[in-house]
């Protein structure tokens, strides 16, 4: 039987060549319900054949997916795919190459295998516990800055709001990249120093982001500095604060807690 991670890599190549078919701003969109943003039929058709394919692969599994209605039968399960179609959608519309396909395996709340892969910038990142991190098949590992002040993080502008802090902002350098996925394999990667996203995160943006950055090296938390867990009766964790170790408790420390 093919391993878990040869499984999501092929799966996840398909997705690709389903994605490019759409050729972003061709592809139909539309707003989901109750401001849940934007959806394209590319996101649709790339989550028909993951669900399809994954789930006849394993069909012990339970599945969350961004564009699934959630079925509770999943908390029954030992392992769970925990999967996000495109990520990036409204970039993907409107004709951006920065999104991604997130794919991973969860067993008892714990990420065991995951996959970021972004086609159109032929980008594969790869991880399995305890076998580490690549990228195309090259190691990657966290930066290794320790001092906020010294940082480039990746953050949506919120974070530069004296409220989210217990003092004075951190004067770290703050970058933007519109996929949550694609944000936690630059880091992993080690191009930028951290991570930080404070608001309520579903699990399928962060699950496959939050092995690839633990097995890079760097430590993953919620906002509060707790492990993170997945698969939960709502899908979502509580933000996500990641990076080396001596910076991640810096900014875990410095932040204000809600």
């Amino acid at each position: 039987m093919v391993e878990d991670l040869d499984l999501l890599i092929s799966a996840a190549e398909e997705a690709g060549d389903i994605a490019l078919g759409y050729s972003g701003k061709i592809a139909k969109s539309w707003d989901k319900p109750d401001g849940a943003g934007p959806v394209t039929e590319a996101d649709l058709a790339v989550n028909a054949m993951l669900k399809d394919r994954l789930t006849h692969a394993r069909p012990g599994y339970g599945w969350i997916s961004e564009e699934t209605a959630d079925n509770p039968e999943r908390l029954t399960r030992e392992r769970v795919f925990v999967i996000d179609p495109i990520d990036g959608t409204r970039g993907f519309a409107e004709g951006s190459r920065t999104w991604a396909h997130a794919l991973a395996i969860v067993e008892n709340g714990v990420p065991t295998t995951a996959v970021v892969y972004l086609p159109q910038r032929e980008l594969m990142y790869v991880a399995k516990a305890g076998r580490g991190a690549t990228l195309n098949g090259a190691s990657i590992g966290a930066s290794g800055v320790a001092d906020p002040k010294d940082a480039d993080i990746l953050a949506a502008r919120p974070i530069s709001d004296g409220r989210h802090w217990r003092g004075s902002v951190p004067a770290f350098t703050r970058h933007y990249r519109p996929s949550l996925a694609y944000r936690t394999a630059l880091v992993a990667q080690g191009l930028f120093d951290a991570i930080i996203t404070l608001r309520r995160t579903w699990e399928w943006d962060v699950a496959a982001g939050d092995l690839i950055l633990r097995e890079a090296g760097a430590v993953s938390s919620d906002r509060d500095g707790l492990e993170l867990r997945f698969n939960n009766p709502e899908p979502a964790v509580a933000g996500l604060v990641a990076g080396g170790p001596a910076l991640h408790a810096a900014l875990v420390a410095a932040l204000d807690r809600p």
